[in-house]
């Protein structure tokens, strides 16, 4: 299933964009080794998860940028979508419903070798919340420290069930079943001031100012709080969708849109590259601590200290 595909069966879902970063990461050789797809079911993470073994494995790739894919018909395609790739391993739950820590430790073992006959050799966990503290435990030194021809992609609807420490080894892509409205105008110019603040504050304290714009008119925590957090969280990711977007047409030549506002120009220019990955991962870590009830403050502050 090369990117094209995992875009239409996830259309629903609202994945497009984000899947169209992970091609612009491949191409230009910028995936994270470790990596968490988390998501509700359906939501098309272990589709995206095989689109990017193909991606990086396919013999005859198309296209650039946002736009790179597999052509999903070469002969490495064809075997990594049938699951008989030699260099692209899926582990998954066996009959008990739980992952053993012998297939583990087998992916690990194979991990240390060069791939027999692709670019990039990938282990895809599927349902890794299924492991058990040994198998998760087993996995720490790889994630943290993956052979560099190798790419951990670990896929589950309960991200909150693996280890802290194996979460904190991995960059989170968080895949939604519901496509989210379009920010409104104000939430999008605070997530702008808060982007913009970020990328000029060096010092931990300046950067906490920023914070201050995610939480005017907040009070006690409630959940009127936690669904304005939620509001600017989500404008911050579009508009850093956005910047990627405007990123990727300036790499590929396209002529620059007069009409883009210079501030919005200035911060395509400070979170292109793996910087952009980055502030979007945060963002979705922030906005999983908010579903796990965290302190708005503590959700904030965590936030632009990151960006």
């Amino acid at each position: 299933m090369p990117f094209s595909d995992a875009i239409d069966s996830g259309a629903r879902a609202g994945n497009g964009r984000l899947i169209a970063l992970l091609a612009k990461s491949v191409h230009r050789g910028m995936l994270p080794p470790s990596l968490i797809f988390s998501g509700p079911a359906g939501a098309g993470k272990r589709q995206a998860a095989v689109a990017t073994a193909q991606a990086l494995n396919c013999l005859s790739p198309r296209g650039e940028g946002e736009s790179y894919d597999a052509c999903g018909t070469c002969a490495a395609c064809t075997r990594i979508a049938r699951g008989v790739h030699p260099d692209v391993v899926i582990v998954e739950p066996g009959e008990s419903g739980s992952i053993k820590i012998e297939p583990i430790r087998d992916v690990i073992d194979r991990a240390g070798y060069r791939p027999f006959e692709g670019r990039r050799r990938v282990v895809i966990i599927n349902d890794a919340d299924a492991m058990a503290s040994s198998p998760q435990n087993a996995l720490l030194k790889i994630l943290e420290e993956p052979p560099a021809s190798s790419v951990f992609i670990l896929v589950t609807a309960r991200p909150d069930m693996l280890l802290p420490t194996v979460q904190s080894r991995c960059q989170r892509i968080r895949f939604q079943l519901v496509e989210q409205g379009a920010p409104d105008a104000d939430a999008l110019e605070v997530g702008r001031r808060v982007l913009e603040l970020a990328a000029a504050a060096d010092e931990p304290r300046q950067r906490i100012e920023a914070a201050k714009e995610l939480l005017v008119n907040t009070g006690a925590g409630g959940r009127e709080d936690r669904e304005q957090l939620a509001s600017h969280l989500y404008a911050i990711a579009s508009l850093i969708r956005d910047m990627e977007l405007l990123s990727s047409r300036r790499a590929s030549g396209a002529q620059a849109d007069s009409g883009i506002r210079p501030e919005i120009d200035r911060l395509t220019k400070a979170y292109q590259g793996t910087r952009g990955l980055t502030a979007f991962e945060a963002v979705d870590r922030a906005l999983a601590a908010l579903d796990s009830n965290a302190s708005v403050k503590i959700v904030a502050d965590w936030l632009v200290l990151n960006l």
